[in-house]
């Protein structure tokens, strides 16, 4: 197997190469970095947890935070552990306490450890943590990072400050791309940009790797090659499916899911979650309360199939069919 160093790896993928190398430089999320550029000022850093949705900012403000505090050779004072590799309680008794336990000369007495997706850990492993953290108070900090704080036992979270990271609006990631962009030469239109940000939805680290994946076609990047790079149909499509099951059109709505999971290769789990988002919004169907609810508890019934393995086509024909008989039922209502 190539392992690929720190260095080629940032000249390799886009997402490492323009991830903000300090504080200074990181996008949004203003309160969070104020807060971390005071700990540098003092040179007292807590143990910390990030936490927020995928693409935020998160362990590229932890990398920062490490840069601004220890200089050009902060890789010496820090380890970076990805806990959804090893997510039990052996990694913790070994690399983690190996590294925890290791005292450091220089101006500051302690180092930084960073534990990316710590919400993957297993409750026995977050307790031996816990108590990791505790008896090497003194000479290391550590940085917890995960998507749902609620993962993290109590216990830890009354030990650290925690940092809640927002998701970044459309405006920050146009900005990104169109630099990124302009910097590698792509060709990217401003419909193509618009379609990276409705198929990332704030996370900015899939946004720059869809554009990577999509600049190597040689050609202007419009919004018809974003949406069949990243293998998503239309929304519209998805809208017109909805509008016509409910009208009562139903084999016409059967027939273009077919289309989009044969041709277009779409996947039963992104194209449900398509359903989901429209269906949700009010703007396609307007349904009562009840009516709403059982909806939405179907297609969760729905979800859970497709990840245990389920036909992608006979669950969202379902979904159609549902949907049909919705309409059936406030025609006759009108």
């Amino acid at each position: 197997m190539i392992v690929l160093s720190t260095t080629e790896l940032e000249e390799v993928l886009w997402v490492e190469k323009y991830r903000p190398k300090t504080l200074t430089e990181m996008i949004n999320q203003e309160e969070v970095v104020a807060a971390l550029k005071r700990f540098v000022e003092t040179k007292n850093v807590p143990n910390m947890l990030f936490a927020g949705p995928p693409g935020t900012g998160k362990t590229t403000a932890a990398l920062a935070l490490a840069h601004d505090l220890y200089g050009s050779n902060w890789r010496n004072y820090v380890l970076e552990l990805n806990a959804s590799d090893e997510r039990g309680i052996d990694m913790v008794r070994t690399k983690l306490k190996d590294f925890a336990r290791t005292r450091v000369s220089g101006e500051i007495p302690y180092k930084i450890l960073i534990l990316d997706e710590a919400d993957s850990m297993t409750r026995e492993a977050q307790h031996a943590l816990r108590r990791t953290m505790e008896k090497y108070a003194d000479i290391t900090r550590f940085i917890l990072i995960c998507n749902y704080s609620s993962k993290i036992i109590e216990p830890i979270q009354s030990r650290t400050a925690v940092f809640k990271f927002r998701k970044l609006s459309d405006k920050d990631v146009a900005e990104r791309i169109r630099y990124i962009a302009e910097k590698e030469g792509v060709n990217v239109s401003e419909d193509g940009i618009l379609a990276i940000i409705e198929v990332c939805g704030g996370d900015l680290r899939k946004a720059i790797n869809l554009l990577q994946s999509v600049a190597y076609m040689n050609e202007k990047i419009d919004r018809s090659i974003v949406y069949k790079t990243a293998g998503l149909v239309y929304p519209e499509t998805v809208v017109e499916m909805i509008k016509d099951a409910f009208k009562g059109d139903f084999e016409k709505a059967r027939k273009e899911l077919i289309r989009a999971l044969v041709e277009e290769g779409v996947t039963g789990g992104d194209l449900l979650q398509e359903f989901y988002r429209i269906l949700n919004s009010d703007k396609v169907i307007t349904l009562n309360l009840d009516d709403k609810i059982d909806l939405l508890k179907f297609i969760s019934d729905l979800d859970f199939r497709i990840s245990q393995g389920a036909t992608d086509y006979l669950q969202l024909t379902a979904l159609l069919a549902y949907i049909a008989d919705l309409g059936n039922k406030y025609r006759n209502k009108a």
